[in-house]
């Protein structure tokens, strides 16, 4: 019977928590803001790790590539601190992605409920023509 998680996903998982807790408590750049890290993607042979970030109060595709450049340059320092709560006997290298899903997400939701006062809008009129 096959395992229901491989081990990059168990590792990606803590990987996120661990990287999660460490941008939260550790990480005193004030030009990051709060930094969500929304998922972990780790390679097959594990050396690489990709985390996916959001940042909160950051807005604009220049702020945002900024704050991405900021965890890019303390790359090391999260790899050293992982690597001292972790066990395991190599830790990946972190590469860092904007997560554009929670900024799709809310579009889509205005969309959603525009198309929707639109559609109230338009059963009102034909209820009144009546």
């Amino acid at each position: 019977m096959p395992k229901e998680f491989s081990r990059t996903q168990r590792v990606g998982d803590q990987i996120q928590r661990e990287l999660a807790t460490i941008l939260q408590l550790d990480m005193k750049d004030p030009r990051l803001g709060m930094v969500t890290v929304s998922g972990v993607d780790v390679s097959r042979d594990m050396s690489f790790a990709t985390a996916h970030v959001t940042f909160l109060g950051i807005e604009g595709p220049e702020a945002i590539k900024e704050a991405v450049e900021i965890l890019t340059e303390a790359a090391g320092f999260l790899r050293t601190e992982l690597a001292h709560r972790m066990r395991m006997r190599f830790t990946p290298q972190l590469r860092f992605r904007y997560d554009e899903s929670l900024v799709r997400g809310r579009r889509l939701s205005s969309l959603i409920d525009e198309a929707r006062t639109d559609d109230e809008s338009v059963g009102k009129d034909d209820e009144e023509s009546r």
